[in-house]
């Protein structure tokens, strides 16, 4: 079915978090985000761009991204119908970079085809045959070691199936082996965002002997080859995230043997389409995945269940359930932790939720619209 894109609505929202959440490169304790309505003969698809408040995790913010997205994104909308999410990348070949602003483009595109179809994103991705998926959980670094631990304990409580820890140089391996010690059982992985160098080998070397499930972008996001020499020294896998711009990407961290895992973030790749590419690759190579995430309102959360219903995905993913971050999300349904440890994989039409409009007004900062 051919869509004619009618109108786009794009909104800056800002969302308090139930708590801050520290990481190497800063504190968060408000979450911005774009939110992108796409209008087309009486049928909506909502998307999500995750760019945030400041340049920590990636260059783009929500207000480069409100730019991108206004100025040359959203106006080759209306240059013909779409009869599938993956012709938007061919009508932006010539812009660069930018890949959370695609995304969230491209993510409204998904759905609303998928209301156009009358199919479930997951059906759409050929992830139709997991009705649920293991979750995990990320905590921040918290004010002291007793903090973390009580913190940790409190999500082992609520039946996290792993538990990821953020590190920085001076809250690292001493945090980690108190983890350990308490919770030996526990998979446990360790999260960096690019904040150490091949000089700190000594610290991912002593984190060796604790067990963990891998060590995720310990160095800068555009070292393969430091990262390929520091997994060639130690026996735990290295995931990379920021590192992984691309299927380009992705292909050559694993022809020199950088990383072993890969956390695959449809955000960060530039949407679904290049993060199914990803995930079709590594189960060839036989290179495991997992899901990562970006503090996503339950639009984009809904995305990521979705895609971490395809198989490849082997590792429980940074899902987590919807009140994990927010007293009140802007979609309805919202989602839940199983008993298991597992989160349903949404299975109505299109992303599976609906926005409430009143949630969303009440976060909204900036509003525009866009017409042919």
């Amino acid at each position: 079915m051919n869509l004619r894109i009618d109108s786009v609505t794009l909104r800056h929202v800002r969302m308090r978090l139930k708590s801050p959440f520290v990481t190497s490169f800063g504190v968060e304790i408000d979450r911005d985000c774009l939110v992108i309505e796409l209008k087309s003969q009486g049928l909506t698809g909502w998307g999500e761009c995750v760019a945030g408040s400041y340049p920590g995790y990636s260059y783009e913010t929500a207000d480069t991204s409100w730019h991108v997205l206004a100025d040359f994104f959203i106006p080759t909308l209306f240059k013909g119908p779409f009869a599938t999410p993956r012709e938007f990348g061919g009508r932006i070949p010539e812009y660069k970079g930018h890949p959370l602003a695609r995304a969230g483009l491209e993510l409204a595109i998904w759905d609303l085809l998928g209301h156009a179809s009358k199919r479930s994103l997951a059906k759409m991705l050929g992830a139709s045959g997991r009705p649920r998926v293991p979750v995990g959980v990320s905590v921040g670094i918290q004010p002291t070691t007793d903090n973390l631990l009580e913190t940790v304990r409190g999500y082992v409580d609520q039946g996290y199936l792993r538990v990821k820890l953020k590190i920085k140089p001076g809250r690292d391996v001493e945090d980690v082996s108190a983890v350990h010690t308490a919770f030996p059982w526990l998979p446990l992985q360790v999260d960096a965002n690019s904040a150490y160098s091949l000089n700190d080998v000594e610290v991912f070397r002593e984190m060796d002997d604790l067990g963990l499930l891998l060590i995720e972008q310990p160095l800068a996001e555009d070292d393969l080859l430091d990262h390929s020499l520091l997994q060639s020294d130690l026996r735990t896998p290295l995931c990379l995230d920021e590192s992984i711009l691309s299927l380009r990407h992705a292909r050559q961290a694993l022809e020199i043997d950088a990383c072993r895992v890969i956390n695959i973030k449809q955000a960060r790749v530039g949407g679904l389409t290049e993060a199914v590419a990803i995930h079709d690759m590594c189960l060839d190579y036989g290179i495991p995945v997992w899901c990562g995430g970006m503090l996503e309102t339950g639009i984009g959360r809904s995305a990521n269940l979705a895609l971490a219903g395809l198989p490849g995905f082997q590792l429980p993913g940074d899902i987590s359930a919807s009140d994990r971050y927010y007293a009140q999300d802007i979609a309805e349904p919202t989602f839940s932790l199983n008993a298991d440890g597992t989160i349903d994989v949404p299975t109505g039409i299109g992303l599976g939720v609906e926005v409430v409009p009143r949630a969303l007004d009440a976060v909204t900062l900036r509003k525009e619209s866009f017409k042919p």
